[in-house]
């Protein structure tokens, strides 16, 4: 990690608990840079583009944690399914101490404006987590996985945000249900592929380079 990118996550972190009560705003990202221990001029330097930065730092962080939870997994043992469910919830376990935050900050990504970054992220979430459940398919099972799981990670989302159900047990049974609901679907499976294969890679964008 560098140097840069430790001091971002500890503004970011201390940035959430103002959130809470601020909002996605730059009152509440100056207040984390003074509460991580740095100057003011700090903010602009560790996030130039202000608050999307912050925002787009926040996803960022988390599916770097999700994926230290997942290595300390025993994937291979597990099912594909299996895993990619235990992918979704370490994402949101990881963010789960942060949860009124979390909210604040969905609530700044449906803006208009915000719409893109947030396209971005999202898919860049279900991308890690199909990569590490193993999945490294390079043709147009890429982006059928992919944008199978992206409605189930947005809903699982959703319904995360208002369970308080003990040890968030009731999130996830909605996640398993919507899993099996997937895999029941295979002509909608079908479907995507056949929509996306008209298409000159839709998600083109979203994809990176894997070395």
């Amino acid at each position: 990690m560098t140097e840069l990118t430790s001091r971002r996550d500890k503004i970011l972190l201390a940035s959430l608990h103002h959130v809470v009560f601020d909002g996605w705003t730059k009152a509440a990202l100056q207040a984390g840079v003074q509460d991580a221990g740095f100057d003011a001029d700090m903010a602009l330097r560790a996030f130039p583009g202000g608050l999307p930065d912050l925002a787009q730092h926040m996803a960022d962080w988390a599916d770097r944690r999700m994926l230290d939870e997942l290595a300390d997994l025993d994937l291979d043992a597990m099912r594909v399914r299996d895993r990619v469910a235990a992918g979704v919830k370490a994402r949101l376990q990881v963010v789960t101490p942060y949860r009124e935050a979390m909210r604040r900050l969905l609530a700044y990504l449906t803006l208009p404006q915000n719409a893109p970054m947030a396209a971005r992220q999202t898919w860049r979430t279900v991308d890690e987590i199909w990569y590490a459940a193993g999945d490294d398919a390079a043709d147009f099972n890429y982006y059928t996985k992919r944008s199978l799981l992206l409605p189930v990670y947005t809903t699982t989302v959703l319904y995360w945000l208002n369970d308080d159900s003990d040890g968030m047990a009731a999130t996830w049974d909605y996640l398993d249900r919507r899993i099996s609901d997937v895999l029941k679907v295979p002509a909608l499976k079908a479907r995507i592929q056949k929509a996306l294969s008209s298409l000159p890679g839709p998600f083109a964008a979203f994809r990176r380079a894997r070395g």
